[in-house]
């Protein structure tokens, strides 16, 4: 019996060389779906690219709330523009004078972009650098869908961490996570766990491996984040992550990332089917 593997991309309209290797992968059948980041300048553009897979793709939204420009511009988020570091929303003492008004309008204005663009709701919601988790994004994920009879999907917390030398990061986002998922299906949603892909993509060389054994262990109700793309200029001007993406590119269009899948009898899920 052929086992499933979601596949899902990150940062889908982060910058066009991102997209398009995400497209590619798409048409060729190695992607489950993607997730959109949409508060930048070119997403309109973008929106217009990816419309056509929607039946074929899972199309997320993938909220943003680090590092980048801010949808809603200057507020106690974003005092000059741009939204703050990670450690600043994760850490209370560090949060201070960063109003949760001023969080969820930004995830608002992001929703609200997805669904103007793509003429309807995103089919599940994560987070970039996994924002979803935090108890702010939590309280904006419960009402702003707690009473609607379709919910998205959301992505869940990783599962064990084992002893590979990615334990540390995995235990720090199940840390991040912890009650997210029972919290989450209690009120209704369909949480996607456990989540793999997590290695130290400063080492890209890491990320075949953590592909194989994704393919051989991970279960149906899983999901594999994977951070594919080409480094064009905007990349490099936006996102520290560059060359790993390409590796993963390759790695995923690759007739050995086919011999995978066919050596255990899997097969990317496809939404469609």
């Amino acid at each position: 019996m052929t086992r499933s593997i979601r596949l899902i991309a990150d940062d889908y309209g982060l910058a066009p060389g991102v997209s398009s290797a995400i497209l590619d992968l798409i048409e060729r059948g190695r992607l489950t779906g993607t997730g959109c980041m949409t508060g930048f300048p070119e997403w309109e553009e973008a929106a217009a690219r990816i419309r056509p897979f929607r039946r074929r793709a899972a199309v997320g939204l993938h909220l943003t709330l680090t590092d980048q420009l801010a949808v809603t511009g200057l507020s106690s988020l974003a005092p000059q523009g741009k939204l703050p570091g990670l450690a600043s929303l994760a850490l209370p003492v560090r949060r201070g004078r960063i109003y949760e008004r001023d969080i969820h309008a930004e995830l608002d204005a992001q929703h609200d972009r997805f669904v103007e663009a793509l003429a309807g709701p995103p089919d599940y919601i994560d987070g970039h650098q996994h924002v979803h988790f935090l108890p702010v994004v939590r309280n904006w994920l419960l009402a702003r869908f707690g009473e609607s009879a379709r919910k998205p999907a959301l992505r869940g917390a990783p599962g064990f961490a084992g002893l590979d030398a990615a334990a540390a990061k995995i235990a720090a986002i199940a840390t991040l996570a912890a009650g997210f998922n029972r919290s989450m299906q209690r009120a209704g949603f369909r949480v996607m766990t456990p989540l793999c892909g997590i290695y130290d993509w400063r080492q890209p060389e890491k990320f075949a491996s953590t592909l194989r054994a994704a393919i051989d262990t991970l279960p149906e109700q899983g999901l594999f984040m994977c951070h594919p793309g080409h480094v064009d200029a905007t990349l490099r001007a936006r996102d520290p992550m560059q060359g790993a993406r390409e590796v993963e590119y390759a790695m995923l269009s690759s007739q050995d990332f086919g011999a995978s899948l066919d050596r255990v009898g899997a097969r990317v899920m496809d939404v469609s089917a």
